[in-house]
């Protein structure tokens, strides 16, 4: 097997597939840095933002069943106090992040997601409804619909509006609705101090000590509908599969994640957006649809290409990073 185009002490998995050939399946690394436990292929890696995607399939599932509208608003969904946010911001609007609601990240202003917690202790957030302390009662960004702004207060609402809508807690409904339909067997939502087999603890490098700690006080206690969920890299190539032979979604609703939405197009890899997934604009005007997560000690990125089938999947659990490692895998295998 060709690894040549991973770095050198990349630490994580890889996996790479094509027409149902495993072209790579790589694991490095330590799931337990202490007692040296290596990462395998079953390993679960956290994935931080990568879950706004199995959260934007799990809102077009709802809107598919005609449970839920594109223009359905915040105000008429939720029974909260809304404060200066617009009540009329559409599930539309949340999902390709014109929206404009208050980011309790906005990574324009704030570097480190640790600092968070310096006035707000993160072992409180274990759902949806333990964040809205952090951005409730902050004014809009700007007004909704004006333009794109990554926005990880949109993505809480959705999974608030996903409870409200099924009386379910969202992780619940995504395991049923979303997980269990892809056969992404081990994958879910668990509470760092609870986590189940097979789990990596994410680590974060002191350089002070030249050592390395855990990232159980710089991350939410357990994951929210910004993201969050656990996930073997397995999962994630069941996940792609899914989607793209229709079985998660009708062709229609998946067209519809996997085009431009939103952005300008600025960026070359972050330029535009989808529902969930980013998109890379070719010189002929298709897309590569991907989606990519990172928290401290976090780092994921999945994307499929469309011109010759391939999906291709990195995760580190020290924050590797898997953006350079992904340009490798373009020049290698695209």
């Amino acid at each position: 097997m060709n690894t040549a185009f991973i770095p050198e002490g990349f630490r994580g998995n890889v996996m790479i597939v094509r027409d149902g050939a495993v072209l790579c399946d790589y694991a490095s690394g330590f799931s337990d840095f202490a007692n040296e436990i290596p990462n395998t292929a079953e390993t679960r890696f956290a994935t931080a933002s990568a879950g706004k995607a199995f959260v934007a399939a799990g809102i077009l599932k709802l809107i598919e069943a005609g449970r839920l509208r594109f223009e359905d608003t915040i105000g008429a969904l939720l029974d909260l106090d809304l404060h200066e946010i617009d009540p009329d911001v559409t599930v539309r609007q949340l999902l390709n992040h014109t929206s404009g609601i208050p980011d309790y990240f906005d990574e324009r202003v704030m570097d480190e997601y640790e600092a968070l917690w310096q006035d707000y202790p993160n072992y409180k957030i274990r759902s949806n409804r333990d964040l809205l302390p952090l951005f409730l009662e902050k004014p809009m960004m700007y007004p909704k619909g004006e333009r794109f702004q990554y926005n990880n207060s949109g993505y809480v609402m959705l999974g608030l509006i996903m409870e409200a809508v099924t009386h379910t807690a969202f992780d619940e409904y995504l395991k049923e609705n979303v997980f269990d339909v892809c056969g992404m067997d081990t994958a879910g939502y668990f509470a760092l101090d609870r986590l189940p087999a097979k789990c990596a603890s994410s680590y974060i490098y002191c350089p002070d000590t030249n050592s390395y700690r855990t990232n159980i006080y710089a991350v939410d206690a357990k994951g929210t509908g910004a993201g969050g969920a656990f996930v073997t890299v397995k999962d994630i190539v069941h996940f792609w599969l899914a989607i793209l032979s229709g079985r998660l979604l009708s062709g229609e609703m998946t067209e519809l994640m996997l085009s431009k939405q939103s952005g300008d197009g600025a960026d070359p890899e972050e330029g535009w957006y989808g529902y969930g997934f980013w998109l890379i604009e070719k010189a002929d005007g298709k897309v590569i649809p991907y989606f990519q997560g990172c928290d401290p000690g976090v780092s994921f990125i999945s994307e499929y290409n469309p011109d010759n089938g391939v999906i291709s999947v990195a995760v580190s659990n020290y924050g590797d990073n898997v953006w350079a490692l992904m340009r490798n895998i373009r020049r290698e295998f695209y």
